[in-house]
């Protein structure tokens, strides 16, 4: 039988890249819904994104993040569905490596897998946010993975059903590995050739991952005090 998968995109001020990004899902045989998440965009992400035949768009008015989005996209594929797909909406024509994340689910040899990508072609920060992700994930499951907070997963449907949905802001992916793996499903990191709108070392991107830094903190502070309880 058939699987029916859907892919979930949520957007914030991607009028530049959205089209690029649906056009390239849209290319993927397996694919048959595609569902963008315009989280109170202020640019015209809405009306690219509903520019493009065959694309569910839903606009929200107010921005509350990436993992809001992420839930209420969820809830409106969840019953259909039996493989869910996040994507970035900045990926552009990288997205069509969404396919390599599929397959492994559609053969049965990973519940989840998660995007992999190349190393960055510009400078970023000092990998201090991806080194706190990786600790608290070994500390809270035992397991060392590199992609902890890669956006662009796939799951099979009874994944997301067991794990957490109320992770907010950029806790969102580490607490969901965090979840998966101690629910005992198996994950996969797949090396692909994606690409996505990258920060660097100016003041922006300093902003960008200090917020991401504290908000992973807080997930993680949270986790292992569960852990910890839990070992007592």
């Amino acid at each position: 039988m058939n699987k029916i998968i859907s892919v979930i995109i949520p957007a914030y001020n991607e009028e530049k890249r959205i089209v690029n990004t649906l056009l390239a899902v849209k290319g993927i045989s397996q694919i048959q819904n595609i569902l963008v998440m315009d989280d109170g965009s202020k640019d015209h992400t809405f009306l690219k994104a509903s520019s493009v035949q065959g694309i569910e768009v839903v606009r929200k008015e107010v921005n509350e993040g990436k993992g809001k989005a992420l839930y209420e996209g969820i809830e409106r594929v969840i019953e259909d569905a039996d493989i869910i797909v996040f994507a970035d909406a900045d990926l552009e024509e990288s997205a069509k490596d969404i396919e390599k994340l599929i397959i492994p689910i559609i053969e049965d040899v990973a519940d989840v897998t998660i995007a992999k990508f190349p190393s960055a072609k510009k400078k970023g920060g000092f990998g201090l946010v991806k080194k706190l992700a990786k600790t608290g994930v070994y500390i809270n499951t035992g397991r060392q993975l590199d992609t902890v907070l890669s956006g662009q997963r796939a799951f099979k449907k009874e994944v997301i059903q067991h794990i957490n949905h109320s992770y907010t802001g950029y806790g969102v992916e580490l607490g969901m590995t965090i979840d998966i793996l101690n629910n005992g499903y198996r994950i996969q990191e797949i090396e692909v050739n994606m690409h996505h709108n990258e920060t660097g070392r100016d003041l922006s991107g300093f902003i960008h991952r200090g917020r991401q830094f504290f908000q992973i903190l807080r997930v993680l502070i949270k986790k292992t005090i569960v852990t910890t309880l839990k070992k007592r």
